[in-house]
């Protein structure tokens, strides 16, 4: 069977203010070309179809165009929601549109129920997994804990009860929104951190053939059977080295993958420049970026006149200016930068709390309280997107 893995397309998501919704056409014209030019037997989309929870119109209507032309394809289309999506709106009309041939899994209680889809050598268990928000879903999935690793091994365990009672032979494909270790972020991910923790093992989904994993933007290769297909287009500078592609998988009858990358239109290269504003606006190296999307961090010691007009004027494309002037490492500005930079929301309260106490940081108790409270807040977000 051959199975075309995607992800995370944003529909609806802007670049730095740029729409990105010509590009995310563009690449959805890609994806059924390539469904018909390789024969794909199945598609799967492992989340965030959307951007956000009320999508706008345009992306609805580019969501519904690309259904109506993968179920006129005739092939089937598998597909979850992300923790980017409101699952009840994704799910809408899901039994209606089965007939259709396009899978939509948004409910946690029906992991353990696979869309079963034959090819000449049996039969092959589609599992959807959507995203699944520890403190909302536990109860109903029967978790230990309401974290990430706890409510996907009990998702799974579903899984792997549901396979255990098919015939043998039967090959099995699991689709999930998750971070995985060992995949690698970049920026434009929303943080899905639980008491500390964002990321699970891979052994959590031991026992199946193949793991379509949708969240983190870079097409990676957990394991052999484990893996990130990306976002198609990128949606930050920090994805500036990404290679956005889909990937093309062969289940063989034993149970055995092979799989290739088939790259996805790039709208436009983007670049991360970094120096002096006269060095930036003079180099003849950086003439191959005239025509990129540009991020330019001036190092000048003091901020120059007009900055930005003065790029745009080389690099008609410049869409984000930041400021880091070099400073000696006695300066206390620099200090601070450095201590700000890389660190988490956790990891900058418990410096502010130590800043307050003149340099004592919190008790083992009091980070505990403040891990709790910012996992309220972002709890106290999931909660609403559902009730949208």
């Amino acid at each position: 069977m051959r199975i075309l893995h995607t992800s995370d397309w944003h529909l609806g998501r802007s670049f730095h203010r740029v729409p990105m919704l010509d590009a995310q056409a563009a690449y959805l014209d890609h994806l059924v070309g390539t469904v018909r030019e390789n024969a794909v037997d199945v598609v799967v989309v492992a989340g965030d179809v959307y951007d956000r929870a009320v999508p706008p119109l345009s992306a609805v209507q580019l969501f519904d165009d690309a259904l109506h032309r993968l179920a006129a394809a005739g092939v089937p289309t598998v597909m979850i929601s992300g923790n980017h999506d409101s699952a009840r709106r994704l799910g809408v009309g899901a039994g209606l549109i089965a007939r259709a041939g396009i899978h939509l899994r948004t409910d946690p209680a029906d992991c353990g129920i696979p869309v079963v889809l034959p090819d000449a050598h049996g039969d092959v268990a589609f599992y959807g997994l959507p995203y699944l928000e520890p403190a909302l879903v536990k109860d109903g999935l029967g978790a230990a804990k309401a974290g990430h690793e706890a409510v996907l091994t009990a998702a799974m365990d579903r899984v792997r009860a549901d396979l255990a009672s098919r015939p043998d032979g039967t090959r099995s494909v699991v689709l999930a929104h998750a971070f995985v270790a060992g995949g690698e972020p970049s920026d434009s991910e929303r943080d899905i951190t639980v008491g500390g923790v964002a990321a699970v093992p891979a052994g959590v989904f031991d026992g199946v053939d193949y793991v379509a994993l949708g969240h983190l933007h870079g097409c990676q290769t957990v394991t052999e059977r484990v893996r990130y297909s990306g976002s198609p287009l990128a949606y930050s500078f920090s994805e500036h080295a990404h290679r956005k592609t889909m990937w093309l998988v062969e289940l063989a009858p034993g149970g055995g993958i092979g799989a290739e990358r088939v790259d996805c239109p790039v709208p436009r290269p983007l670049a991360r420049l970094r120096g002096r504003l006269d060095t930036l606006l003079d180099d003849p190296a950086l003439e191959r970026h005239r025509g990129s999307w540009v991020e330019a961090t001036l190092t000048d010691p003091a901020r120059p006149d007009e900055p930005m007009a003065r790029l745009l004027d080389r690099f008609p494309h410049t869409l984000s200016l930041v400021f880091d002037p070099e400073r000696t490492p006695q300066d206390p500005l620099a200090s601070y930068a450095q201590r700000l930079r890389g660190r988490d929301d956790q990891q900058v309260a418990e410096d502010f709390v130590a800043h307050v106490r003149g340099g004592s940081g919190p008790s083992e108790r009091e980070r505990t309280v403040l891990r709790a409270a910012f996992d309220d807040v972002r709890v106290d977000d999931a909660a609403a997107e559902v009730s949208r």
